[in-house]
């Protein structure tokens, strides 16, 4: 693709002589900022896309991929039947949740309450106390749930139902006092603070409901396919209201994309404008190397050759910084977390705060098509701000190149 003779004359401009040190400057600009450009353009995806990972992964690791809930009328044994039969792959699960109110001697806090005979996700995520103590009168609560209340297994606590009893005095809420048999932590930290478990009949006595009162929560293999299997739930029976975990949170996660796309595009700019710095030294190269590039051509090169020479610096130069930002970006990338923690430590400051970003650590996924995007971007970039400056060598005379050196 390029002689021998052009690639010279690419290695020779790309070691400017002294007297062509703003040359060196110039290029060294250009070079750090496309390295920098794709670097951070590499490490802010790979946070954004590891934050949109984990994410999906705590919400699909707590919540069910589907839910029925009681709409017109309440779900009958024979529907429950008909789905268990259809469906008799999928986790079929019976589930009620009730808000109410934790209270200890110097602590309120309105929490939601969730009874559920779900114990896969409790298993593998208690951190303290054992999952075989959960029975009639125990509850398991998250982990900043227990920091804040000042709690340990073994405590009691007392909860406040949002239905009330009836008394010679009037109405009451409903209290009851539970003894913590675990305590869990999923890494996401407001439900690791707003979430407290009990077995389902403890639950319908606390909210006085009945069974008839309960919901389906349903949880597949492939939870990409909830959407289609709400349609075909709700063709059996419209009398239920059914929404998957995309509905619940499909706000949400179209912000996420729409931002991660804005981010992009500002980001990506950082490496347009270290490609002017590109444009401008092969233009200042190519006007100092005026009387040289005459007396090739006098030699007999080709305007294209010489063309395609100073193309090559310019090429050079965007290939090197982009390779060398790949690399950079991806081994940080690769240890975020550590990086994040060392400077925390260092300087005492909180660069990811939990309760803000809901995550307990900084999460980092590098995806070899984001990488790709980017190379390409950037390559493109290169050529385009190659291209153009050297096409003005084919445009130079000759004769009035020698008449004035």
């Amino acid at each position: 693709m390029f002689s021998k003779a052009e690639r010279l004359i690419s290695s020779r401009n790309l070691r400017p002589k002294k007297k062509d040190g703003f040359l060196k400057v110039i290029s060294a600009f250009s070079f750090l900022g496309i390295m920098l450009g794709v670097a951070i353009l590499i490490i802010v995806m790979s946070v954004m896309n590891g934050f949109r990972a984990e994410l999906t992964n705590k919400i699909l690791g707590f919540n069910p991929h589907l839910t029925i809930k009681p709409y017109s009328a309440s779900i009958n044994e024979s529907f429950k039947s008909t789905l268990k039969k259809k469906y008799n792959k999928l986790k079929i699960i019976e589930t009620f949740n009730g808000e109410g109110i934790v209270m200890t001697n110097e602590y309120t806090k309105g929490v939601l309450i969730k009874g559920s005979n779900n114990t896969e996700f409790l298993k593998k995520n208690i951190i303290d106390g054992n999952f075989k103590n959960f029975k009639k009168k125990k509850i398991i609560i998250g982990k900043e749930l227990a920091i804040n209340l000042g709690v340990v297994t073994g405590d009691k606590l007392n909860l406040m139902s949002s239905a009330f009893m009836l008394t010679p005095l009037g109405s009451f809420p409903k209290q009851e006092t539970y003894e913590i048999a675990a305590v869990f932590s999923s890494g996401f930290y407001e439900f690791d603070q707003n979430v407290i478990f009990l077995n389902l009949s403890e639950t319908l006595n606390f909210f006085e409901k009945k069974k008839s009162d309960t919901s389906l929560e349903i949880f597949m293999d492939n939870p990409i396919d909830a959407d289609i299997l709400k349609r075909e739930i709700e063709s059996i029976n419209q009398n239920y209201y059914v929404y998957s975990w995309t509905d619940l949170n499909k706000s949400f996660f179209s912000a996420l994309k729409v931002e991660r796309n804005v981010m992009f595009m500002i980001l990506a700019l950082i490496i347009i404008v270290a490609a002017f710095n590109i444009i401008s030294g092969l233009t200042i190269l190519i006007k100092n190397k005026t009387k040289e590039i005459a007396i090739l051509k006098t030699l007999g090169l080709s305007n294209n050759s010489i063309t395609k020479s100073f193309f090559l610096t310019g090429f050079t130069i965007g290939f090197l910084a982009t390779v060398a930002g790949i690399i950079f970006g991806v081994v940080f990338s690769f240890y975020v977390e550590e990086i994040r923690f060392f400077i925390s430590d260092k300087f005492n400051l909180e660069i990811f705060p939990s309760d803000i970003y809901f995550l307990d650590s900084l999460p980092s996924k590098i995806e070899a098509s984001s990488v790709g995007i980017i190379f390409l971007f950037s390559i493109l970039t290169t050529i385009v701000a190659s291209f153009f400056p050297a096409k003005i060598v084919s445009k130079m005379n000759i004769i009035k190149a020698l008449k004035y050196e």
